[in-house]
């Protein structure tokens, strides 16, 4: 995957999360799998869709179906994850050839009259997509549909080092007195816990390494401070843009929310990170349309015309864009999977202490944020805020 893309994936999904709600369970979503849609779009479109499609993407419509390939490609190289697209058109609707040649390889299928049988198929292929965690392909089909487009990724790792789980309660803070299943584990690594400073002051970052390439990273912000800038923050310290500071040289105190850094004895010369937090499931559906600015489909959604002559000489606009997503954090693991589509319509016992060692603990026990980053490229696969971790099934 080029750095050019990966960086524009990653600054639609910063500003994604700067519209994280405030209010509800919480929220997941993934860039990376509305993105290369995105391209694929701009590719085809026309006028001023073409331009509000190509500043979304942060790159040239010209060359976004190239990137949207590139990046699909290398998103199927990643262990543990899965990547697929989709393709489904009426078939009286002439598709451009020169358009349809630079769709990435995948399911490509007719629609029919029939909505009913329609929908069972693309919901077929979102659960087999996702291993079933996504079971319905986001988009209601109805007698305007005249092409969908979609991609499904699902992501599913073991931690290196999995967590203790046990259920307990926190004391303080919104999940005070409810019962949530736990997670506890140690590490002499002190510097999976990070703190950066952002708009809304420090933010610590806690790296849990997965089995496959991919890491979670979760994200404390403040009491207080906006879910959104917090996961900016998190998210530009994740992929470099912003300086963090490791444990290991952070003052001892509290140098970050959640975080505590001490001195202390110990009967081993190693240092010591402990690890709390919760088990958690968030589920989420978004209707891109009522961000259309944020993805460049206000000119696209207008269907008093067409734009996207690319696409077919039959006018067509964005007449659904949908994101249904998941993400759920275990003892043993992690797993993520969103469905992204579009529906185009036509247009109109105390041992002996013998050693002095640095001690750091983290605790993530009130809503917090978590980046699932592929380690190598730094490209941020999903997003999300933790308002409330139920108990999930370990």
């Amino acid at each position: 995957m080029r750095n050019s893309t990966v960086r524009a994936v990653n600054r639609l999904t910063k500003r994604w999360a700067a519209e994280a709600p405030a209010e509800g369970p919480g929220t997941v979503f993934t860039a990376a799998g509305a993105w290369p849609l995105l391209a694929l779009l701009a590719d085809g479109a026309g006028g001023p869709a073409r331009a509000e499609l190509a500043d979304a993407l942060s790159i040239p419509a010209e060359s976004a179906a190239g990137a949207a390939r590139e990046l699909l490609a290398g998103l199927t190289g990643v262990p543990g994850l899965r990547a697929a697209t989709g393709l489904w058109a009426k078939a009286d609707l002439p598709l451009e050839e020169t358009w349809s040649a630079k769709l990435p390889a995948g399911a490509r299928g007719t629609l029919t009259d029939d909505a009913e049988a329609d929908t069972k198929v693309l919901d077929a292929w979102a659960s087999d997509r996702t291993g079933g965690l996504i079971e319905r392909m986001p988009v209601t089909l109805d007698e305007e549909t005249r092409l969908v487009l979609a991609s499904a990724l699902a992501l599913q790792l073991k931690w290196i080092q999995p967590f203790r789980a046990l259920p307990g309660r926190v004391d303080e803070g919104p999940w005070a007195g409810r019962p949530l299943w736990m997670l506890h584990r140690s590490t002499s690594l002190l510097d999976r816990a990070r703190v950066a400073h952002g708009p809304t002051g420090p933010v610590t970052l806690l790296e849990v390494v997965g089995n496959t390439g991919v890491d979670v990273h979760l994200v404390l912000g403040e009491p207080g401070a906006p879910a959104g800038e917090t996961l900016g923050t998190g998210i530009d310290a994740v992929t470099r843009a912003l300086p963090s500071t490791g444990a290991h040289l952070l003052p001892e105190g509290n140098p970050g929310p959640g975080l505590f850094v001490a001195t202390e004895a110990a009967v081993s010369p190693e240092p010591r990170l402990r690890i709390t937090t919760v088990a958690f499931e968030v589920r989420a559906e978004h209707d891109l349309l009522c961000q259309a600015r944020l993805f460049g489909l206000e000119t696209a959604s207008d269907k008093d015309s067409g734009h996207f002559p690319g696409i077919s000489s039959e006018p067509l606009a964005i007449g659904s864009a949908r994101q249904s997503a998941l993400a759920r954090f275990t003892a043993k693991g992690f797993e993520a999977a969103a469905v992204t589509a579009f529906a185009m319509a036509p247009g109109c016992a105390m041992p002996r202490l013998r050693y002095r060692v640095r001690r750091a603990e983290v605790r993530f026990d009130r809503p917090f944020g978590f980046l699932a980053v592929h380690r190598t490229s730094r490209l941020v696969l999903a997003a999300g805020w933790v308002n409330e971790p139920g108990m999930v099934t370990q």
